[in-house]
Formats: structure tokens, C-alpha cells, sequence
């Protein structure tokens, strides 16, 4: 097994840090041209959003396929197909003239993003000896970090030169370059054994891992926070485009910036998971996106970059050690294991603009905080529960059952 610090774990690691860049600047280019979209079509801030969670939530349905595709035929070529099919289809984003033609296209993308994302972990956790695992998994965290801020950036910084449609076939041109690099640095695994693929050996996979009392939590923790975090910069776009601030497209890709404090707690994660242990740092992750939440009630837009810069750090070092806490808990199918958080995290990501909306359309900024903070305070107890609950709820089953008797 590969050891932290060598040439193997760097070449590995980098490869799948470049193409997590690569992925998640595809997918996140379209949240700063929401109000440019919104005024482009003539549709509300709601049907803006589905550029990007229609995506999301692509993505997120195809990890379970993917992981159990690559358990059976090998995690190497997926990646690369999958993710130049990606970057395929950003450049075909330039031929649409329609609202309806982008959301399709945007589907279809979501699915060939998906396949990196998907086996990316399992790839390490069957390449890398534990502590290597958990310090490779905190810099690739960091990398999807630091994708989604390329993208917010690059989408703002173009669509202001060039029209929204252009500004994907830049984000295309970068991309290739990107996906070369990936092509040349990732080798092929050493430690992979395929399994046969089994219809009903994947069902009871997946149902293995949901009733285990270790992984649900985190299942949920995941999905949860991505479920308010990643909506609440959506629509922060509109109450900063607005009067007093009256930001720009190039402004607005400019306030994901705050993402690098993510990118920060990602990367430092492992070690306090090692030291402190996960579940502790999935709980300091939520308190600290909940403060952050807090602050952005100011009316200073100084205190406002403040509060997602914290919010951006706590997202992450919670996303991060939750991570990392499912693909060592899992002692089987990993690929399955991994790509079964993801999905969670990603249909949270799809479906929180719809339960902030309420909120939205009740007391504009106001409200989404309130709402952020309702379901924080249920990822909080998830936490909690995974520190103190889980020694006792190992053999919930059994104890049920001897309660019953």
C-alpha cells in the first residue's frame, strides 16, 4: 500500500486533485450567471437555480451506477470517459439558444460528471495505507473546493466580455487541457479486484450500507448541509445584485472566493480528524457554519464575506471528515459506500433551493437564514450522534430484538 509523502501517493493524488478541479468547475460555472440568466430568459430566481441543480442532481443520481459500474470493470476508464464526455458536453452548451435546450444539456452533463466523483476515494482507499488515505482525502476535498471557486470565477470574469453561451466554451477550452493532464498522470490501479456484477448483490450493498447505524448519520450530515450550504450562495447572488450593493456578474464570481477557506479546512482535516477523531470535527464543521450563517444578517457587505468565509470553512471540514469517516467505516464496497454519500450530498444540493425558496418568498434573506438554521441544527445532532451514539447503537438491532423478547 502506498505511503503518505511518496512520488506514487503524489502522482496519484494530483491527478485526481486536477480532475476534481476540472469537474467541479463544469458543474458550478453557472451559479454567478443566475441574475444574467434570470434576465436573459425572463424567469424567476427559482427556475435560474435549476441550471445548476439540475445538474447537481444528475450527478448525484448517477454515483450509485457509476461506483457499482467501476466495483465490476475498473475505476481508471470511467474516470476518463466519463469526464471527457463532460467536457464534451460544456462545449455544446455554446450551440443553445433556449432555456429548455440549456436544462437538458445541463442533465446530461450532470450524469458524465458524475464518474469521477463517484470511484475517485474508492481509487485511494484501495491504493493508499489508512493515514495516507485521510491526508489524500482532505487535499482532493480541497481541490473540489478549489473547482467550484474556478468555476464561480471564471463564469463571472467571462460573462462579463462574453455572453453566457461563450462563456461555457471557454470554460471547455480550459477544460481539455485539464483532462490531458489527468489522461497522462493517473496509472493504472495495482490493488483493484473486480467483483462480478450482480443486480442483487448491489441491492443488498447499498441496503447493508443505509442500515448501518455508522454510516446513515453521515449519510445525512452530508447531504444536509450541502442541502443549505451550497443554496444559500445562490441566493445571495440576488440580494447582492440588488440595491444597496448592485454587484456585478464579475463581482458576484468574485464572492465565491470565500470557497478558499474551504479549500484550507479540507486540506488541514485529516490531521484534526486523526487527532480529534471525525465525528468531533463533523460537530465543529456544523457550529461553525451555523455562526457563519449568523453574520450574514449584517447589512455590511464586509460582515457578509465574513460569514460565508466562515460558513465556507466549516462546510468543509465537516464535508471533509464526513468523507473520510464513510470510507473507513465501510467494510465492504467501498466504491458503493462512497458514491451512496455523494448521491445524498448531491440530491441535498438539488432539492435545498426548493425548501429555501419557502423562505425566500416569507421574509427574503431573513428567512433563508432562519431556514439555514433549523436544518444545521439537525446536521449538528447527527454529529453528536456519531461521537457519542454510535459504541451504543453498534448492535441496535440485536438489542431491539432482546427488548422484545
Amino acid at each position: 500500500m502506498i505511503k503518505s509523502g511518496t512520488w506514487e501517493w503524489w502522482r496519484i493524488t494530483g491527478a485526481l486533485c486536477l480532475g476534481s478541479i476540472m469537474i467541479f468547475a463544469n458543474l458550478y460555472v453557472t451559479q454567478p450567471l443566475m441574475p444574467l440568466l434570470a434576465n436573459e430568459f425572463s424567469i424567476s430566481p427559482l427556475k435560474a437555480s435549476y441550471t445548476l441543480t439540475s445538474a447537481t442532481l444528475s450527478l448525484g443520481l448517477s454515483l450509485v451506477f457509476f461506483g457499482v459500474i467501476s466495483d465490476a470493470l475498473g475505476r481508471r476508464w470511467l474516470i476518463l470517459t466519463s469526464s471527457f464526455c463532460a467536457v464534451l458536453t460544456t462545449a455544446l452548451v455554446t450551440l443553445v439558444d433556449n432555456y429548455e435546450w440549456l436544462i437538458a444539456l445541463r442533465i446530461i452533463q450532470g450524469v458524465c460528471l458524475g464518474g469521477l466523483p463517484a470511484v475517485a476515494v474508492a481509487y485511494m482507499a484501495e491504493e493508499f495505507e489508512p493515514k495516507a488515505l485521510v491526508s489524500a482525502i482532505g487535499l482532493y476535498v480541497a481541490a473540489n473546493s478549489l473547482g467550484g471557486i474556478s468555476g464561480r470565477l471564471l463564469g463571472g470574469f467571462f460573462a462579463e466580455f462574453l455572453s453566457w453561451s461563450h462563456t461555457f466554451g471557454a470554460v471547455a477550452m480550459l477544460s481539455i487541457g485539464l483532462w490531458l493532464i489527468l489522461a497522462v498522470l493517473l496509472p493504472k490501479q495495482k490493488h483493484y479486484t473486480a467483483k462480478s456484477f450482480k443486480l442483487k448483490g448491489i441491492g443488498s450493498d447499498l441496503f447493508n450500507h443505509l442500515k448501518n447505524p455508522k454510516l446513515l448519520p453521515a449519510y445525512l450530515l452530508g447531504g444536509f448541509n450541502f442541502f443549505i450550504f451550497v443554496n444559500q450562495f445562490s441566493f445571495i447572488t440576488f440580494v447582492l445584485e440588488a440595491e444597496p450593493y448592485h454587484l456585478s456578474t464579475k463581482f458576484l464570481g468574485a464572492l465565491f472566493l470565500t470557497y478558499l477557506a474551504g479549500t484550507v479546512a479540507s486540506a488541514i482535516s485529516g490531521k484534526f480528524g486523526n487527532r480529534f477523531g471525525q465525528p468531533s470535527c463533523m460537530a465543529a464543521g456544523c457550529i461553525l457554519l451555523m455562526i457563519g450563517t449568523g453574520i450574514t444578517l449584517s447589512e455590511s457587505l464586509y460582515l457578509i464575506i465574513l460569514g460565508f468565509l466562515i460558513s465556507s470553512f466549516g462546510f468543509f471540514f465537516a464535508h471533509s471528515n464526513a468523507s473520510s469517516w464513510v470510507s473507513q467505516t465501510a467494510t465492504h464496497s467501498k466504491a458503493s459506500a462512497s458514491s451512496l454519500y455523494l448521491l445524498f450530498y448531491y440530491v441535498g444540493a438539488s432539492t435545498g433551493g426548493l425548501y429555501l425558496n419557502i423562505f425566500w418568498q416569507w421574509n427574503a434573506w431573513i428567512g433563508v437564514v432562519i431556514g439555514s438554521l433549523i436544518m444545521l441544527s439537525v446536521t449538528l445532532a447527527l454529529a453528536l450522534y456519531l461521537k457519542l451514539g454510535t459504541k451504543y447503537a453498534t448492535n441496535w438491532g440485536e438489542k431491539i430484538l432482546a427488548n422484545s423478547e
